[in-house]
Formats: C-alpha cells, structure tokens, sequence
C-alpha cells in the first residue's frame, strides 16, 4: 500500500515500472505536458520499487527500498541527466526480505528508517552507510506502516497482527501497543499527530472504514472513532501539523476527504470532500514550504493516475494580497537540528522552523557525502599469526603491492572519465536550455 508517489519543493519522483528491474522516475516541478518516453529513469534496483521518500533536509536526495531486500540512496542532479542514473551514493544492506517501507527521520540529519516483510526495522546512518539500530523482536507479523512523532523521539506502526505499537527506537522498547483499534481485517495505518496523539484509519467487523483517534496515556479507549463508508481501498493520512488538518486519501478512491483535529469534542472534525472522476492510484504530499503562500494554498497533492499525474491544489480564499499569518506558522525548514550521533545517543530537539513569508526558495544542490569507515584500519587482534593455507602461501608482498597500484590506477581512469561525463552533460544541458 505504498502511495508510490514523492514530492519536494523542487521533484516529484514516480514510482514506474520497467522491464526486468526496478526504476522510478523524477521530474522538475516545472516540467508539464507530455514526458517524453525515453526521459531518464532512477535505476538501480534489480527488482521492483516499493516506496520512495524525499529527504527532508535535502532535497536533492532521496531514498527507495525494494523487492530486491536493499535500499538505496541517491543524488539527484538539478539538471536533467541524459542518460538514467544508475549508481546510488549508497546501498543499504541488512534486510532478507523485500523492504516495503522508508521514511526520513524528521529533525536528525542522515537518519534513515526501513522496515521489511522479515518484520524487521533498521535504522541507518546513511552519512557513514551503517546500521544504527535492528529492531527485530518486536513485530510477530508484516508491518503495513511507520511513522515518526515531530522530533523524532518515537515511532508508532501498524501490524497484520493487528497491533498499533508505540516504540521508543533507541531504548528499543514498546511503550504503549493497542490490540485492535479497528476490528476489521484489513491493513491498519496510523501517524502521530499534534500533542503526540495517535490518528489511526481502519475498517470494522461490517467492513466499513474507520478512524480514530487515541491518546497514548489511555489507550484503551478511543478519543474519537467515526464510521466513513464501505468502500476497501485502504485510507492514507496525511497530516499537516501547521493547521491540524488531515487529509485521508483513499487507494483507489476518486476524493479527498479532510478533517479538523482539535482539543473540543468531537475531536475529529469533518471539514470537506474533494471529489474527482477519475480514481487516484497513489498519492504525493508536498511539504509546506513547496507550498505558493501568495496564492494561500494550505495543501498541495499529486495524485497518481493510470497514466499521469495531477498536481491538486488546496487553497483558503482571502480578500487580501497579504501574507497569511494564520494559514502559515513557522513551518519546519531544510536545517537538521540534530547529527545522526547526537539523536543516537539520546539527544531529542523540535525542527528548525523557517517563516513562508517572502515564499521558500530551494537551496542549490548540495552532495550528499558518504564516509565509509575503513575496516582495514582497525588493527587485527593481537596473537599468533594464523598460518598462512596453502592458498595464499605464494602470494608475495610484491605482487600485492603491483595489484594495488593497478586499482589506484584504475580508480583514478574512472573519475577523470566520471568527471569528463558530468562536465560534458553540463553543457549539453546548458547548450539545450539556450536553444530553448
């Protein structure tokens, strides 16, 4: 049930599907009309993508996980590339099963969550392409989603086991779980909201979909559960924290409907249903500072078609020119607050909030570098030498040093050429921007 779809103030990134792998295209939020057949893909993946996400504190860089068990890491250029990008900036490797699942952390740079039908969550530091934490005895079942709280402190996700789990990551433990929010069969989701209260969307024994919303210090009963309709698709919240508005986007479902969330009873309250003709086959968020503030637009959604797909803009209609500070707080910008050895060790901090009032101007390009630590520094143990097999015994240190310089040679070729490849896409890019 991915929503198959990821946009920023400067991509949006499709999940499409291609022959014998897996591939994801990205487009300028620019570019409209018609994408050309042969536009370059993102592929690197042996087998098909199963979700894409944006990092949030770059936006150059996104993140896809995969049937074939591996996530990968990539750079997207400003530009757009000749060919398809082939080469991640890094593979990440730690799951047995397919991962169906990833998701940013939201305040901590280079942290990345992934979560695979070996019911197991991983943590990464992608800055170093290490795991951080496994956490791998907690879920008995497939995991159907994840979702960070603002700061990234906890994780809340929803189970085939039918369990919605409140986990603190690095203390790796359970701190609030509730069996059954809805008791229909179908997959459950759930997403932190204002005040760390839980949202949760679902179905009943009648089949009829549900949401609700709970309070982690009594999770037993809920604060608000209300009965929508009979359609199966699957809801997908989204949440804008600014507004405390969430919108509930059905898998195959031709509408949006959206929802209030405040302290007074009912708690959830109904605020309006977009309705088109034609059924959305997934669905992209984009984040508030992508949002046009001169036009007052609250929300923006690119919903998936068969064969295209749809920028929906939500907009509140004012009389005046001027900026809304009411429609737009403080909204979390693209500045980490926290290194991934910070958040690791204990440390929590709120998002760095920008203001939208003169509008969100994407950064420049920025490299998203990736130091690997050298095994071959750490030193063997001391002791006795193991004897050398049979094998390796006529393998002398001469020969080894004539390997090695052969690599560093070789190494060096393929930067020069990998080099000469970007400076001559950066012309063509810049001789086909001046025939425009």
């Amino acid at each position: 049930d991915s929503s198959f779809c990821a946009v920023n103030p400067k991509f949006v990134a499709i999940i499409v599907e291609s022959g014998g792998g897996g591939a994801f295209i990205v487009l300028p939020l620019a570019k409209t009309g018609r994408v050309d057949k042969n536009h370059p893909l993102v592929t690197g993946h042996t087998a098909p993508v199963l979700d894409i996400d944006w990092c949030p504190h770059n936006d150059n860089v996104i993140a896809s996980a995969s049937e074939d068990t591996t996530v990968m890491v990539w750079q997207i250029p400003d530009y757009v590339p000749v060919r398809n990008i082939t080469e991640p900036v890094v593979t990440l490797e730690g799951h047995s099963k397919r991962v169906s699942i990833i998701s940013w952390h939201p305040t901590a740079r280079n942290v990345l969550l992934s979560a695979g039908c070996d019911n197991l969550v991983i943590l990464w530091n992608v800055g170093t392409g290490e795991m951080l934490l496994a956490l791998d005895d907690m879920h008995t079942d497939l995991i159907y989603n994840v979702g960070w709280n603002r700061n990234g402190s906890l994780l809340v996700t929803t189970c085939k086991d039918k369990k919605v789990r409140v986990i603190d990551p690095r203390k790796q433990q359970i701190i609030a779980e509730k069996t059954k929010p809805h008791d229909g069969t179908r997959p459950i989701r759930a997403i932190f909201v204002a005040d760390g209260k839980i949202f949760t969307t679902g179905f009943s024994r009648m089949s009829e979909r549900q949401l609700g919303l709970w309070d982690l210090n009594n999770f037993e009963e809920p604060i608000a559960l209300q009965e929508m309709d009979t359609s199966n698709g699957v809801l997908l919240p989204f949440y804008d924290a600014d507004s405390s508005i969430v919108y509930l986007c059905g898998k195959g479902d031709s509408s949006i409907r959206y929802f209030e969330i405040t302290d007074e009873a009912p708690y959830v309250h109904y605020l309006n249903t977009y309705s088109s003709k034609e059924p959305q086959r997934g669905m992209g968020f984009m984040p508030k500072r992508g949002l046009d503030v001169s036009k007052c637009e609250i929300a923006r959604f690119f919903k998936l078609h068969e064969r295209k797909c749809e920028p929906i803009v939500m907009t509140v209609p004012r009389k005046s020119d001027l900026f809304q500070d009411d429609l737009y707080p403080d909204t979390p910008g693209p500045e980490p607050a926290l290194e991934a050895d910070e958040w690791l060790s204990g440390k929590d901090a709120e998002p760095i909030l920008i203001s939208l009032r003169d509008g969100y101007v994407p950064i420049k390009n920025r490299e998203l570098k990736v130091v690997k630590k050298n095994i071959l520094d750490s030193k063997p143990p001391p002791g006795p030498r193991r004897s050398h097999s049979t094998c390796d015994s006529d393998f002398s240190q001469p020969a080894l040093e004539e390997v090695l310089e052969e690599i560093r040679a070789l190494k060096e070729t393929v930067q020069a050429q990998e080099k000469r490849i970007s400076d001559l896409e950066n012309k063509l890019c810049q001789f086909t921007n001046g025939t425009d």
